[in-house]
């Protein structure tokens, strides 16, 4: 298992276990992370996944595709570190991953 942290709106860390092979979005629907809706499940076809990627993970996170960028225009609060967590696939080399959940989704 990957330990991956979201820090929700309020500043409070919320550390979960994501299975490699997984999606960012998919750890965070089964710890029942506060901010993170999915309301598509994943099909990269909203944006309430929507996610701030900490600046030291941006490269190991890797940017996002054209089909990602144009769901986040959708999103509020998009940030140059946006990303949408259904996009970012789980792997050893995210140990400790931190990313931020905006206060408010698409």
């Amino acid at each position: 298992m990957v330990k991956i942290n979201f820090i929700d709106h309020k500043g409070e860390t919320h550390t979960v276990d994501a299975e490699p092979g997984s999606t960012v979005m998919e750890a965070a629907i089964r710890n029942a992370v506060p901010g993170i809706l999915a309301e598509c499940g994943g099909a990269c076809a909203c944006a309430t996944c929507h996610v701030w990627v900490a600046d030291e993970w941006k490269e190991k996170t890797g940017d996002p595709s054209p089909m990602e960028e144009d769901m986040l225009d959708f999103a509020f609060d998009v940030r140059p570190a946006s990303r949408l967590s259904c996009q970012i696939k789980v792997s050893p080399e995210l140990e400790g991953l931190t990313v931020t959940v905006p206060e408010r989704q698409a």
